[in-house]
């Protein structure tokens, strides 16, 4: 064997030492990007966008609620039987049949909708059950 073929076996050997390096740093690499959106999306806060959008979308209707909570207590006081209507509200003891009974009285219908709207009316409801002074 000439010093040509040491040479040669020499390379290939190389060769095949920094092709596994290189595998090993890929796989690497992959796996530690996994680890990272795993850890990422369950414990760091992370999202989709489609979560986000869902998240921004309940954050505005608690928020519209809470702005419209007041006008609808209002207009349950300015009704011509307030007193009759807030005793009958607290003669209901579930909070859902509460929040029907201002629906179906209409006093939880949002500016410019044409049907009630169930959030507001139960948060209406709850309004007006712990306001002391609700039925003027």
């Amino acid at each position: 064997m000439g010093e040509n073929a040491i040479s040669l076996k020499l390379m290939e050997g190389e060769s095949h030492a920094s092709s596994f390096g290189t595998k090993t740093s890929l796989l690497g690499a992959v796996g530690g990007a996994i680890v990272l959106a795993i850890v990422g999306f369950t414990w760091g806060g992370w999202m989709t966008g489609g979560t986000a959008d869902k998240l921004a979308d309940q954050r505005v209707d608690t928020a519209v609620v809470a702005a419209l909570t007041p006008i609808c207590v209002e207009k349950f006081q300015q009704s011509g039987d307030a007193i009759a209507n807030l005793a009958a509200l607290k003669k209901i003891s579930s909070t859902w049949e509460q929040g029907k009974f201002i629906e179906t009285g209409g006093w939880a219908t949002r500016p410019g909708a044409t049907s009630p709207d169930y959030a507001l009316g139960r948060a209406c409801a709850e309004k007006l059950v712990l306001d002391k002074t609700a039925a003027h």
